[in-house]
């Protein structure tokens, strides 16, 4: 019993590791007006340094995304804490857009490298029998770290000093007190390998994927593609349009959208995997017709609905997703067919965000954002129509 204690506060402090890890990637997004009145750069710049973030995240789940299981969890996660620092000072040192770039790439490089080996790690700490329960705590460490970067920094930007310093300096000494957690806690890989011997991993997809594979990736690319608009452009869309200036309160609504998923992702257990794809696709539908809505009336209400209707969805869709494609997978293959579904849900917190941010310029922010639903409707539509006639197995 006091064995299993142990195991499972080790597990709790290897989730807080993650959960601040995370808080790093998303810190800035309530910022992000108040760079453009510093710097003076347009909506699409904003879009490209966001969307910066999730290069760097793709470069390393292809070049380095089982890196861990060569050289052990802990000195992967420990260079992940260190790139997360070094994105911390290049927002503090920031005099214009390259700086934002640099931190946030170096954000995506850390980010990309805690996805995959800061999931394992959390759940190898827990005891046996547990890896429900680590599984949770693994996915409330990322979505909820993802979750409380705006709204800490919101907080900050609109009740302390120095909004553009402050959350960065807070961020930058919790990730010292992650390291010195992160040094304490044990290693779990035995057997380990060289460096030398790691090679990337390929995207790969077996025959016998691609039929579930096609409805599950168009559903996380749609999943990731509305946080990125929730977590790149909503800020200005509450500033320009409804006149909220409020830097709390945008912070707060990026982060209802977060906490949202992580309720969808906990609920499968109860819907179940082979379920919870379709009424996944759902809730992206219904999600972005309330942000549509949001955008026609410019409502703060159907803001804060879409984010939690939506976020929902994406918890169901994408934990369905890849539930779906990991039971279709063979074992040998599995890694990298996970690889290739994690690639297509970080283009979509990219691709379509910069388009939003293009075309913002000549039909406005609304009229992008209308563009952006139109297209990713019809997209998880078509997912949802192919799963209504083909259901994922029960297995799944």
């Amino acid at each position: 019993m006091d064995g299993d204690r142990r195991a499972w506060r080790r597990c709790g402090l290897g989730g807080a590791v993650f959960a601040v890890c995370m808080i790093g990637t998303t810190l800035p997004t309530p910022l992000y007006g108040l760079y453009q009145e510093k710097f003076g750069f347009s909506e699409l710049l904003v879009t490209v340094v966001y969307a910066v973030y999730a290069f760097g995240v793709i470069g390393v789940l292809l070049l380095a995304g089982n890196v861990s299981d060569a050289v052990g969890r802990k000195p992967v996660l420990l260079c992940g804490l260190v790139l997360a620092a070094a994105s911390a000072v290049c927002f503090l040192s920031a005099t214009g857009l390259g700086w934002l770039c640099a931190g946030r790439l170096l954000s995506g490089l850390s980010a990309g490298l805690f996805t995959g080996a800061a999931t394992v790690y959390v759940m190898e700490l827990a005891p046996p029998g547990g890896a429900s329960r680590a599984t949770f705590v693994a996915t409330a460490a990322n979505m909820g770290g993802l979750g409380c970067g705006p709204l800490l920094a919101g907080v900050l930007a609109q009740y302390a000093a120095w909004p553009l310093y402050l959350p960065f300096a807070v961020h930058l000494a919790l990730v010292a007190g992650s390291a010195a957690v992160l040094w304490w806690l044990p290693e779990t890989v035995r057997e380990r390998r060289p460096l030398s011997a790691v090679r990337p991993q390929r995207p790969g997809l077996p025959p016998q994927v691609r039929a579930v594979f096609g409805p599950a990736a168009a559903a996380s690319f749609v999943g990731f593609a509305l946080f990125g608009v929730f977590t790149s452009v909503s800020p200005a869309f509450l500033a320009q349009s409804l006149d909220v200036r409020n830097h709390a309160v945008s912070g707060s609504v990026v982060a209802l959208a977060f906490f949202s998923s992580t309720a969808g992702q906990l609920a499968v257990g109860r819907v179940g995997a082979a379920r919870s794809l379709p009424l996944g696709c759902a809730g992206l539908l219904a999600g972005l017709a309330l942000l549509a809505g949001a955008l026609y009336w410019d409502l703060l209400l159907l803001v804060v609905l879409s984010a939690l209707v939506g976020g929902a969805g994406q918890g169901l869709s994408f934990r369905g997703a890849l539930s779906a494609v990991t039971e279709a997978s063979p074992a040998d293959r599995r890694a990298s067919v996970v690889s290739t579904l994690f690639v297509v849900a970080y283009a979509g917190i990219s691709v379509p965000v910069i388009g939003v941010g293009f075309l913002s310029g000549p039909i406005g922010l609304e009229g992008a954002g209308l563009v952006f639903i139109v297209c990713m409707a019809a997209l998880v539509s078509t997912a949802a129509v192919y799963l209504l006639r083909h259901p994922v197995r029960a297995g799944t």
